[in-house]
């Protein structure tokens, strides 16, 4: 059996993760603008590089849908600067199941969007997943102390799970046409330009420390996403899902180990819930036979 692409996925995996472990180092002494130029315009080099090796630049920039770029990079920057918004309040593990909630939202999404056809096992599911973001979620808005930092966190995290669904939705119509790696370069580019223009907005002077971490964090972002992309070139999108929940481990070992923050009940039960709602998505939803016809006489 040909383990390459799960083994690529799993460091795909890996590498998101220590990109977002550099960015919460880095978030509360370098302004969120300033930390997504740098892992948007530093991720461009291996990008660009990997571009070059499959052959597909320039020629694989070429594009028949200018806007529908312009769309997905807005959304996915939007998203950007919200995820790293909330690393600054948020515990990495919290960040990550929060995440989750993004193809939930696109589920939505599509139906209303796309008009896709959603099964009653994808309604369960985003049912199953508000549920656990709310089992999350009370202690904190309830207690006789409203964890204000914690809710800001949240805000930012239920913003970059909006636009990231939104996102999602663009690439998957985008894909139909577009190049992957188009797709990637366009959106680094955009967020790029996007952290530039916050320059004049309190840009601090990096540390040696703080040069290795943002550098490093635009290394990372763009080794992991040249992994996922190898992945699915060699291996089935179902049979990588469930490494999809690795992010999830390695965010609560980092948190324990680098932050000394310890996993509570609420995120047990939220992480339960949520899984679980990933897992019908993926292994037990099955398209009906309606849906298939009509796909079948689309394709003919």
């Amino acid at each position: 059996m040909d383990t390459s692409g799960i083994f690529l996925r799993v460091g795909a995996t890996f590498f998101f993760t220590l990109m977002v472990i550099l960015i919460k180092l880095l978030s509360e002494a370098v302004p969120v603008g300033q930390v997504v130029f740098f892992r948007s315009a530093v991720a461009l080099v291996p990008l660009v590089l990997f571009l070059m090796w499959t052959k597909e630049f320039p020629a694989g920039l070429y594009s028949k849908r200018p806007m529908g770029h312009v769309t997905r990079c807005l959304m996915g920057c939007a998203a950007m600067f919200a995820s790293f918004a909330s690393l600054k309040y948020l515990p990495l593990a919290h960040a990550s199941i929060l995440g989750y909630l993004a193809p939930m939202l696109a589920v939505v999404m599509a139906r209303f969007i796309l008009g896709e056809e959603v099964s009653p096992t994808r309604w369960f599911a985003v049912v199953l997943s508000f549920l656990g973001m709310l089992v999350l979620v009370l202690p904190k808005a309830t207690g006789t102390t409203l964890d204000q930092s914690y809710m800001i966190g949240l805000g930012l995290a239920l913003i970059m799970a909006v636009f990231t669904a939104g996102a999602k939705i663009q690439i998957r119509s985008l894909a139909l046409t577009e190049n992957a790696g188009a797709i990637a370069f366009y959106f680094a580019l955009t967020c790029a330009l996007a952290g530039l223009a916050t320059a004049g907005l309190g840009w601090v002077q990096p540390t040696a420390e703080q040069w290795l971490l943002l550098i490093g964090s635009g290394v990372a972002g763009g080794v992991a996403h040249i992994m996922m992309t190898l992945a699915l070139q060699k291996t089935e999108v179902s049979k990588l899902a469930p490494f999809e929940y690795l992010s999830l481990i390695f965010a609560v070992i980092a948190d324990y180990s680098l932050f000394n923050v310890v996993p509570g009940v609420a995120f047990i039960g939220a992480t339960a819930l949520i899984l679980a709602a990933m897992w019908l998505v993926t292994f037990k939803d099955k398209p009906s036979k309606e849906g298939a016809s009509t796909k079948t006489a689309k394709a003919g």
